[in-house]
């Protein structure tokens, strides 16, 4: 399975992230921990959401789709 995830910082107000990853609790601990460049300021992080999908492709296509301008006004509605 593969995930497309939302994170949202607890200690920063209205930080963000959307990503996709094969194994979610491993990922969430790496952007907790500061592993990753883009959220290690913003840490610790909380999960908000997260979509399963089976096949990679579609997964990737989808965060893509949520990273877009439609996309991030799909998400605020629907999914933060």
């Amino acid at each position: 399975m593969f995930y497309v995830y939302l994170i949202e910082s607890i200690s920063t107000q209205g930080q963000r992230y959307v990503g996709v990853t094969a194994d979610l609790k491993q990922r969430l601990q790496e952007h907790n921990s500061g592993k990753s460049i883009h959220t290690s300021k913003f840490k610790p992080w909380r999960l908000m959401t997260y979509i399963a999908f089976s096949n990679r492709a579609k997964a990737e296509a989808f965060e893509r789709y949520l990273k877009s301008g439609s996309g991030r006004a799909f998400a605020n509605k629907r999914l933060w």
